[in-house]
């Protein structure tokens, strides 16, 4: 498992793992039962302490993505697909509301930016 940790971004660390999961997990890399590193492999492979990756893995409980067992480790839990499409709705909206922040700045109107989500619509 591929994560990227930035002390930068301002996000505390623990969020950083646990958002990273969750998009593997809504990306399908990650399916129903797979394991997880354990808390311990994890925190040394990004050289962070124990209790970080201990919350994040929390979050993700917390947040139906996975599920733990006491000496077994951590799982990916079966997911709603209604949880799936909210969370994918979500980050359309941010990526939109980029987008029309970034378009307003350059002086494109709602228009031309419909017209270009057309356009990169009808290509694919």
């Amino acid at each position: 498992m591929n994560i990227n940790i930035s002390n930068a971004n301002g996000e505390p660390i623990y969020l950083q793992i646990a958002n990273q999961i969750k998009t593997l997990i809504l990306e399908g890399k990650l399916k129903e039962g797979d394991a997880l590193p354990s808390m311990r492999i994890l925190a040394t492979e990004l050289r962070i302490s124990f209790m970080t990756t201990k919350r994040a893995y929390e979050e993700l409980e917390r947040d139906g993505f996975i599920e733990s067992y006491t000496g077994r480790g951590s799982f990916v839990r079966a997911q709603n697909l209604e949880i799936y499409r909210e969370e994918q709705i979500k980050r359309i909206e941010a990526l939109l509301t980029e987008a029309i922040d970034t378009a307003q700045k350059a002086g494109i109107t709602m228009q031309e930016l419909h017209e270009l989500l057309d356009l990169i619509n009808s290509a694919e």
